[in-house]
């Protein structure tokens, strides 16, 4: 997509600070960051949010779940992280692009919010 940001961050025309990525996902920090890690993973296709995953892309959800795993080991989140998807208005979705913020290195506290 065009306009979107994410897709822009894929592609090169917006720098990021890259922590992952592959030929499927793309890892990068956060430019507001809510605790002393936060990265978000995007997938590289342009899904506009959970609520658009088809059949078609479980595995690459698949591979971004594998990720989260390794991700937060090489940014040592050695005691938990937090792993959030806001979805839609109501969820706070602020970037019409599927993805997910990995947070950690502070308690985290429940209700987020």
């Amino acid at each position: 997509m065009s306009d979107c940001v994410f897709c822009k961050i894929v592609s090169g025309e917006i720098p990021s600070n890259k922590v992952y990525e592959d030929d499927d996902i793309l890892c990068f920090r956060d430019l507001d960051p809510q605790a002393p890690v936060h990265v978000l993973i995007i997938p590289k296709k342009h899904i506009a949010s959970l609520d658009d995953v088809t059949e078609e892309d479980k595995e690459l959800l698949g591979h971004i779940m594998i990720k989260v795993r390794e991700i937060a080991e090489t940014l040592g989140l050695e005691n938990g992280y937090r792993l959030v998807n806001n979805c839609g208005e109501d969820g706070f979705q602020t970037v019409k692009h599927l993805h997910f913020h990995l947070l950690g290195k502070r308690k985290m506290t429940w209700p987020p919010g």
